[in-house]
């Protein structure tokens, strides 16, 4: 792993946006998995700065998303889906055909994780995962437990993850969320791990020392050979 500590989350956020920016012009048909929640929408708010100065930078640019809520309609404001919309997709105007995202009010559940899979196979591999940290240790919706599921999959939500502030206006809290697999994420060529504020400085550290387990699902990331870590001073004040 790769860390930087920045001063704040404001400089952190310039710094992911410079990451991705770096990589899209090398390629320009990169494709990103994207994270949604508060800490990626610094980022994506840079990312929206720089698509004024370069749209033609964006043109090509693809998306998949990483997980989203079971329940929702997709375009309710708690969902993942409406959240990457607002942050990301509408400001650098990537239309459905560049991005491939869940159907959180599906009839079946069960069919999405599979349809992800095959649009992976056909599309990835992703060249950026963007990754937020779960205060338990989860990665996208891959929750702490006695194993981790490789690929995409219907995951069972911890009482801590129906608790996450995307969900604070839903009155019935969704049980299970839809997410790719820790295979699917370390298959990404790159990952970009952001962490900000004190409350992830106990699990920062956890995550950095060098102990595999699935109780921590963020720990399977030091498999990978090209994940950069993002920190502001609040959460690596333990460090």
């Amino acid at each position: 792993m790769h860390i930087q500590i920045d001063k704040d989350y404001a400089a952190l956020s310039a710094r992911a946006a410079d990451f991705i920016v770096a990589e899209l012009k090398q390629r320009p048909d990169l494709l990103l998995c994207a994270s949604a929640g508060g800490t990626p929408t610094g980022p994506y708010e840079q990312l929206a700065i720089r698509y004024t100065r370069r749209p033609q930078l964006f043109k090509k640019m693809r998306v998949v998303q990483i997980d989203e809520w079971v329940g929702p309609h997709p375009t309710h404001p708690a969902t993942c889906r409406y959240d990457l919309q607002t942050k990301l997709l509408t400001p650098l105007r990537i239309d459905s055909s560049r991005f491939r995202g869940y159907k959180s009010d599906a009839a079946d559940p069960r069919r999405e994780p599979t349809a992800m899979s095959q649009w992976l196979a056909k599309n990835g591999p992703i060249d950026i995962c963007i990754l937020g940290l779960g205060l338990n240790g989860h990665i996208a919706m891959n929750e702490p437990g006695d194993a981790l599921t490789p690929n995409a999959h219907v995951s069972r939500l911890t009482a801590q993850s129906q608790k996450h502030s995307m969900l604070a206006t839903l009155k019935r809290k969704p049980r299970y969320g839809l997410t790719l697999g820790m295979a699917d994420i370390l298959f990404s060529r790159k990952i970009l791990l952001l962490i900000s504020g004190a409350t992830k400085t106990a699990i920062l550290k956890r995550t950095l020392e060098q102990h595999i387990t699935t109780q921590l699902p963020a720990s399977f990331l030091h498999l990978h050979p090209d994940v950069t870590v993002l920190c502001d001073r609040a959460a690596a004040s333990s460090l």
